[in-house]
């Protein structure tokens, strides 16, 4: 990972389904959570759950000031301004707002920020590296291959069968097969969306591996209410928010935002003062070799409690806690067959569940 910039956004959402992350977590009042902070959404989602530390770890500081930006305005502002302001809903003060929140960013935080006003203008949930690597797909890939009229008629309600035959009849063109392989190459996801050396552990076909997933969630219905799905081709999320934006979990998030915490560091940096009793660990198992894996679940056991429970996702590497430590952890298979089928991050392998035993 030497050759991996941190001082940009790489992610300014989180692309991992909160939903299946809280039912997989089952986390209590009073508990505390690590947490891989990426884009801070599923950190933010956390503080739902009443807990004691909600602790946002990650290597990037750049990834740090956003999630201290999202934590900001959430405080500070209504729903609707809140909405305005990160890019959800249309707007033209969000300069102004910003300005009306710096103060009361950390020295460091703010002036990331007041070096980027144009990332600021343009809403905060379209930053990233790989968000734009999404909307370079939208703006000049995906208009040769469907028109807007196609795209939203793919995601309009109707049935499972119909959906099927949309799919097959409508959507699944020579064009859309062969650019969107192109598009989601190695090459061009490694250069321009991820980092090649986030790859450096994958041994699938990548634009194959994609494509299939792909394929599975745009025959099946649930996909006409899939976020993640409406951002990439629609470029905004719809009427269907991440967990943190919705109107009822809001409120909630707002009152347990004090114990939102966030550290720049290893994950294990994080266990100098707290053991876990909770861990959202994102997908960080794709980057690293066996060995270094191996030696790390060592050492998420030595920082949890008893029963602690861990949320992760495979994408093309494989990796299972329980299969590094067998002595350590045991699978929740049942729980996380169910929550992967359901799963709005469709790109994902599974989701995956774990206890401490």
């Amino acid at each position: 990972m030497s050759e991996v910039r941190f001082d940009l956004i790489r992610y300014a959402n989180c692309w991992e389904d909160a939903d299946v992350l809280l039912e997989g977590l089952q986390a209590k009042p009073g508990h505390k959570i690590l947490s891989i902070a990426s884009g801070g959404d599923n950190s933010l989602a956390l503080l739902a759950t009443n807990p004691e530390l909600v602790m946002a770890i990650d290597l990037s500081e750049a990834q740090l000031h956003l999630v201290e930006l999202k934590k900001i305005a959430i405080r500070e502002m209504s729903n609707e301004e809140l909405w305005i302001f990160l890019g959800i809903n249309k707007g033209s003060n969000r300069l102004l707002t910003y300005h009306l929140l710096r103060s009361n960013l950390s020295s460091p935080a703010r002036d990331f920020w007041d070096g980027i006003p144009e990332v600021i203008a343009n809403g905060i949930v379209h930053a990233g590296k790989f968000e734009k690597y999404f909307g370079f797909f939208r703006k000049w890939i995906l208009p040769f291959i469907h028109s807007r009229k196609k795209i939203r008629g793919l995601l309009e309600p109707k049935s499972a069968d119909f959906q099927e035959q949309f799919y097959h009849s409508t959507w699944n063109s020579f064009a859309w097969k062969t650019l969107f392989r192109v598009f989601f190459s190695r090459f061009v996801l490694g250069k321009y969306g991820r980092d090649p050396e986030f790859l450096n552990e994958v041994t699938v076909p990548v634009s194959e591996f994609i494509f299939k997933k792909a394929e599975e969630e745009l025959r099946n219905p649930k996909c006409q209410q899939n976020y993640f799905l409406r951002f990439i081709l629609l470029g905004n999320f719809g009427d269907s928010f991440p967990f943190y934006l919705r109107p009822e979990n809001l409120n909630v998030i707002r009152q347990n935002l004090d114990c939102l915490q966030l550290h720049q560091g290893l994950l294990q940096d994080g266990f100098a003062r707290n053991h876990f009793d909770r861990f959202n660990l994102s997908n960080i198992f794709e980057y690293m070799t066996d060995p270094v894996f191996n030696e790390l679940a060592t050492i998420i056991y030595s920082g949890a409690n008893q029963d602690a429970r861990f949320g992760y996702w495979n994408l093309m590497v494989p990796r299972y806690l329980p299969n590094a430590c067998p002595d350590f952890f045991k699978a929740d298979k049942d729980l996380a067959r169910t929550l992967s089928k359901v799963d709005k991050g469709f790109f994902y392998r599974h989701f995956l569940v774990d206890v401490r035993i």
